[in-house]
């Protein structure tokens, strides 16, 4: 199917809540998609595209074009002004947007086994952050980034677009608490996996390159303000720290999770080599 929008009708203020609103992103199953890289990365992984969106009034790209003709979505020739409404970027009209269905938020999703390393978000509060985290998750070998609790949301544009496409690259989950979390932890190790849990917390004894990142690991990244939650805190195995120099009294949740996540790698890296 083929549409032309060009006013503020229905269709378009649709587009615009799932830009805007939380709870209809959630009601509707679904979310808009900004950029090339995040487009491409959807339909590369298979995520189900509904809808695409492209600029009526210009000569679409080789790459918009082959899109538009291959993946099974409804088609809308959309207004440069209401696409540059859509767009995110004030200096630009985009020529394509997607507009993506949500996946589950089943933790069976994220990968388990003896090599697994996954992330655990607890109540972030900045899309960005979330955003973040995912792509160097993605860039450092996660198997999956689960966020717990009360959080900002994965699919807030302002996190798809931090994460680059990695959103689409690798399982992202929300649970509600921690302890769905904990149960399926122990799932996983009745199934034979002796996963540990390792929470990043600045006040900890032990430096993170003194962890054993090579063996299955849960790694915890608290809230950006307070830190883990006391649940989470109780739950780990370790709480190692990054070691710091200078006049910072701490890092952005985001960039430590980075550094733990670039020390598993590391390790895993080296233990390959040996």
């Amino acid at each position: 199917m083929t549409g032309r929008v060009s006013g503020r009708n229905a269709r378009f203020q649709q587009w615009e809540a799932l830009l805007r609103n939380r709870t209809k992103r959630q009601r509707r199953g679904e979310f808009l998609v900004q950029g090339v890289r995040p487009i491409a990365m959807a339909v590369e992984h298979g995520w189900q595209v509904r809808e695409l969106l492209y600029d009526a009034a210009v000569r679409l790209s080789g790459w918009a074009r082959d899109t538009l003709d291959t993946v099974p979505a409804e088609r809308y020739a959309v207004s440069p002004e209401l696409m540059h409404e859509l767009g995110g970027k004030a200096d630009t009209v985009p020529e394509l947007l997607a507009v993506v269905a949500l996946p589950e938020d089943d933790l069976r999703r994220i990968p388990t086994g003896p090599t697994m390393l996954t992330v655990v978000f607890d109540r972030p509060t900045s899309p960005g952050n979330i955003g973040t985290l995912v792509r160097s998750a993605d860039a450092f070998g996660a198997s999956g980034v689960i966020v717990t609790g009360h959080a900002a949301d994965v699919y807030d544009p302002k996190a798809v677009r931090a994460s680059t496409g990695s959103l689409f690259a690798l399982p992202v989950v929300r649970v509600p608490a921690h302890q769905a979390v904990l149960s399926w932890v122990a799932d996983v190790r009745a199934d034979g996996v002796r996963l540990g849990i390792a929470g990043a917390d600045e006040r900890a004894a032990l430096d993170v390159a003194g962890y054993d990142f090579t063996q299955p690991t849960l790694t915890l990244i608290g809230n950006e303000t307070t830190g883990l939650s006391a649940g989470w805190r109780d739950a780990c195995d370790q709480l190692v720290r990054v070691p710091m120099s200078g006049a910072a009294s701490s890092l952005n949740a985001a960039a430590a999770a980075t550094v733990v996540l670039y020390e598993s790698a590391r390790q895993r890296s080296a233990a390959a080599r040996r």
